[in-house]
């Protein structure tokens, strides 16, 4: 074993291959139902992504949310539609490559302004977080001071995202009509006719 290698980056870099690799993949599949569930499997791969930046709060919401419930109303969705994607015209493929690239020279160019990885005095760990710090331990004593924010500090705040979340996928199950509905009568009437 050497003796100042940082595993954690090693995995950090494997998984941001593995996303890329499957990002590829998605956009040059034709069949909707395995691009659904490589989009499933995207989204645990960012869940495993997030763990090891320790984000374990992201990390289960985009487990839950991406890989979950996205994938269970995608595959709703997809019954109501074809199973294969119609070809688009090569002009919408170089469009599209221009919008990304743009956006990604925008986010390197971002790059340079933003704080060193870890630095004490940076906005994130200065302010408010660092109160943050300090109290958690004397006022709720939970380890984790992200679980603490979110459950306790801001717990309202993450009882509203929740009941969002559910009147979205409550509203999606009633727009695809997933309650099951019964035929109507002039219709049966007209088939037996």
């Amino acid at each position: 074993m050497m003796d100042g290698f940082d595993w954690t980056q090693l995995l950090d870099f494997a998984l941001m291959a593995m996303l890329l690799a499957v990002g590829i993949a998605i956009v040059r599949l034709r069949n909707l139902f395995a691009a659904v569930m490589l989009m499933g499997v995207y989204s645990l791969l960012s869940a495993a992504w997030f763990v090891t930046l320790d984000a374990v709060d992201v990390a289960f919401t985009e487990a839950a949310v991406g890989a979950g419930i996205s994938t269970v109303l995608m595959l709703g969705a997809m019954l109501l539609t074809a199973r294969e994607a119609e070809p688009v015209k090569a002009g919408r493929h170089w469009a599209a490559l221009v919008v990304v690239l743009a956006t990604g020279a925008a986010l390197f160019y971002a790059i340079g302004d933003m704080p060193a990885y870890g630095d004490p005095n940076s906005p994130a760990n200065a302010y408010v977080g660092l109160d943050y710090l300090i109290r958690t331990p004397q006022e709720i004593a939970v380890p984790n001071v992200v679980t603490a924010v979110l459950a306790s500090y801001r717990g309202f705040d993450t009882l509203g995202e929740t009941v969002v979340i559910f009147a979205a996928g409550l509203g999606v199950m009633l727009l695809l009509g997933l309650g099951g509905r019964k035929p109507r009568r002039d219709t049966e009437e007209e088939d037996e006719a």
